[in-house]
């Protein structure tokens, strides 16, 4: 291994390999030890959780508003079959993940319909037969996650979905194939450095699409180009030291990535519509290859894909459901539970399919516990109360408020700083022109 170009080039392969080493870590928690709600799963099988999201699934920026199906696909074994039922009409997505967390389609409601349908998932460079009545999906990677989501009214709605989630399945038409799994990283690497060794044995097992092969080649020097045994077992102190302060370096621009960002922003609210639209080569069935949808500066995309990654990981592309988040009040300082806050919907989000405000914690940007077990609020919520105009008034405090309407329309904030995000589910065109706008959080 030669010596390193100093702490801003290892600080770079950080940022560049940060969505792969994080993204393939989840791929292992869910198929080791599951998410929360959502149980173990071996590779190419759907682990479904059975109740909406809450504080127990340690999951950045996960979701409130539906029920989540997720699969780790491997198709190692070869080509997987997805059955998915027909929900007459109910709002589902199947979002489909590659190991680089390129978003490269969707299945569901705005891409295929609510109709029964079916799907041969197959491998990179895969030829073969497509068999009678299936549509086929060309995976950029190995190993995938299908990120599936189930509208949810409310807890009597659920066995509805439940039955739903089993009835959408995964086959693999090799039945005795046994998935080959991740690459294991090499035990023996300084714990300083797994990050350099995870990002070695998985960029090689799971290459990078063919516009970044240059870039990737770029950090060779940092010893991710070697293969067979690691280098990073025995290095000299002086060298071991060296990269883990570029690491740490890579940690701290990263962080200033995500809070500062480089998308719009509007009475203090990020519009990240575009923060996952970072995916210039992979277009399967129900991803739109549109210039509107993607970032044409290459150093941005990169900075991007990862903020996108530590952010909110497995986040969709605008036109499936717009995201938007904010750290500030209308007096441009950090949001805190030692206040409370309104924020008045007028009118409320334009959406096709449903939208709602969802609290976090900062910096893990976890679901907040409170004693009304409410962690999100939108047109779904039942209870709320709107003004005599037709607005909706929300209530943002750590302590319950006292008038029976702030009560009614309470989304409940931690005890310290934290961070909102204003989901909207198939956005109207005037979410994404930016014609509709979104006001500031005003501090009471």
């Amino acid at each position: 291994m030669e010596s390193t170009n100093g702490s801003p080039h290892v600080a770079q392969a950080y940022i560049y390999g940060f969505p792969l080493v994080f993204n393939l870590e989840q791929v292992t928690r869910y198929v080791t030890e599951g998410v929360g709600a959502n149980p173990a799963a071996p590779f190419n099988t759907f682990s479904h959780a059975r109740e909406l999201a809450g504080p127990q699934d340690t999951f950045v920026t996960i979701n409130n508003d539906t029920v989540y199906s997720m699969a780790q696909l491997d198709l190692s074994v070869g080509p997987v079959a997805l059955h998915v039922p027909d929900t007459a009409g109910r709002y589902y997505v199947l979002q489909f993940v590659d190991a680089w967390t390129d978003n490269f389609a969707y299945v569901g409601h705005r891409a295929t319909g609510t109709a029964e349908g079916d799907f041969l998932l197959v491998p990179p460079g895969w030829a073969g037969d497509l068999p009678a009545g299936h549509t086929l999906i060309r995976f950029p990677t190995t190993v995938a996650s299908i990120v599936g989501r189930w509208s949810v009214a409310d807890d009597e709605d659920l066995p509805a979905v439940h039955a739903l989630q089993d009835a959408t399945t995964l086959t693999p038409l090799d039945t005795d194939g046994t998935a080959a799994g991740l690459a294991r990283p090499d035990p023996a690497a300084p714990p300083e450095l797994a990050f350099l060794e995870q990002l070695r044995v998985w960029s090689q097992q799971f290459p990078p699409a063919e516009r970044d092969k240059a870039l990737q080649e770029s950090f060779a020097d940092l010893g991710i180009a070697q293969a067979g045994s690691s280098p990073y077992p025995g290095l000299p102190t002086g060298e071991q030291a060296s990269l883990a302060a570029g690491l740490e370096a890579g940690k701290t621009a990263l962080h200033h990535a995500l809070v500062s960002g480089h998308s719009p922003e509007v009475n203090g609210w990020k519009l990240t519509f575009h923060a996952f639209d970072y995916n210039l080569d992979f277009f399967e069935v129900g991803a739109l290859d549109d210039s509107r949808f993607k970032i044409s500066d290459p150093e941005l995309r990169i900075v991007e894909r990862a903020a996108a990654a530590i952010g909110g990981l497995w986040g969709n592309h605008p036109y499936e459901a717009a995201y938007i988040m904010t750290y500030l009040d209308d007096r441009g300082e950090q949001l805190n539970g030692q206040h409370a806050y309104t924020l008045r919907l007028h009118p409320t989000p334009p959406v096709k399919a449903f939208w709602s405000l969802t609290m976090y914690s900062v910096p893990d940007f976890y679901l907040v516990e409170n004693p009304i077990h409410r962690y999100s609020i939108g047109d779904r919520t039942h209870g709320v109360v709107l003004d005599d105009d037709g607005a909706l008034t929300i209530t943002i405090s750590h302590e319950r408020p006292t008038g029976e309407k702030q009560v009614a329309n309470w989304l409940p904030s931690p005890a310290g700083d934290f961070r909102p995000v204003l989901r909207m589910y198939e956005p109207e065109s005037s979410v994404l022109d930016r014609t509709y706008e979104f006001p500031a959080i005003t501090r009471a």
